[in-house]
């Protein structure tokens, strides 16, 4: 890597992407969002659909305390794995899909939306016997007022993904992995990122690809990563470690050893976030900017999405936590599953 020493900060030379991603540190996050169109990540995981259910309401209905609510339109979006993609697409990064949907109109119009922003979804799989896993959410309010969330009615398959359908799972995996330089696992608990799964994920990281995770509910089992990003109850319930007091590093070091992954990036909501390294100093970086969040729904993956491209576009892992923290803390400006895209990144990080 060649350096050219200026007045002021000093600035590197980045080389063209040519085989396995290196780690640069950048100077000017401009640089590293440059470089998110050479990018291509693999997500894999659970993709929902998120239905939002928009109308206005009328009055108390007579058969029980209940309000009655006049339809109005729905729209269908992608939530979980897919909200992760979408971001990562919005950043201009290539983005291959690997997962399950039904054969049903859910899913159809969940890989309509993903097809639309440009993501590779032939690496998901469509299964007559397992529906398409949904969330809607029934957004109602008075004419001329902002519709606000009243109910949320979840609905997807029972049983664990079958033997036949991992295995296939697995095969696409390893296809859509050539070539990629990270790969997001998104684990929302529907059982796609099982022991099977994390096995080849394993392999594919031992081969040379870094490999970043986000689960909710088995965050032990993603042992041997490159990265995993809980939030602060999640830390607390891995590691048995209360964060009480001074308890944050504590129980990130437990986890850090108990997983043996590389690092991992605890999102804090109003604290930013915090990342941890084995054999670093932690670093605490701020919560970005002074409004105050709208929705914190999917926030959680435009933080991994935005961490994961940093890192396939070849950035040190504190310049790629602290771009993560801007755009978690865009992507909480917006209503619902949202994205948080290059130019906006950009735009911000320019100062607006």
């Amino acid at each position: 890597m060649r350096r050219i020493d200026r007045e002021g900060p000093k600035r590197y030379v980045v080389p063209a992407m040519r085989g396995p991603a290196r780690l640069y540190e950048f100077a000017q996050p401009a640089a590293l969002l440059d470089r998110f169109a050479r990018a291509e990540v693999v997500v894999v995981g659970d993709f929902v659909a998120d239905e939002y259910v928009i109308g206005e309401t009328e009055r108390i209905s007579r058969e029980a305390p209940v309000l009655i609510v006049r339809y109005e339109r729905t729209e269908i979006r992608a939530g979980c794995a897919g909200n992760a993609a979408l971001n990562l697409a919005a950043l201009g990064v290539v983005v291959r899909a690997v997962g399950v949907v039904g054969e049903d109109d859910l899913g159809t119009q969940l890989l309509d939306t993903l097809a639309g922003a440009r993501v590779d979804v032939s690496g998901i799989l469509r299964l007559p016997d397992r529906p398409t896993e949904s969330k809607m959410r029934i957004l109602a309010g008075g004419r001329s007022t902002r519709r606000q969330q009243i109910v949320r009615v979840d609905r997807g398959p029972k049983g664990p993904l079958s033997s036949a359908a991992t295995a296939r799972v697995v095969r696409e995996l390893k296809r859509a992995a050539k070539g990629a330089r990270a790969i997001l696992a998104s684990d929302y608990g529907s059982g796609l990122v099982n022991s099977e799964t994390l096995l080849t994920l394993r392999e594919l990281k031992q081969a040379g690809t870094p490999l970043c995770g986000d689960s909710r509910y088995h965050l032990r089992q993603f042992v041997g990563f490159s990265m995993v990003k809980p939030n602060e109850p999640e830390l607390e319930a891995a590691s048995g470690v209360s964060l009480e007091g001074a308890g944050l590093e504590r129980a990130a070091r437990v986890l850090l050893r108990r997983l043996a992954c590389e690092e991992l990036l605890v999102t804090r909501g109003k604290n930013g976030l915090s990342l941890f390294r084995r054999g670093c100093p932690p670093l605490h970086v701020p919560a970005h900017g002074r409004k105050d969040a709208v929705d914190v729904t999917g926030a959680g993956d435009a933080v991994a999405a935005a961490y994961t491209a940093a890192v396939a576009a070849g950035a040190d892992p504190s310049a790629a936590a602290r771009l993560a923290n801007v755009a978690g803390a865009l992507v909480v400006q917006k209503s619902g599953t949202a994205t948080v895209t290059s130019d906006e990144l950009r735009s911000e990080l320019a100062g607006g």
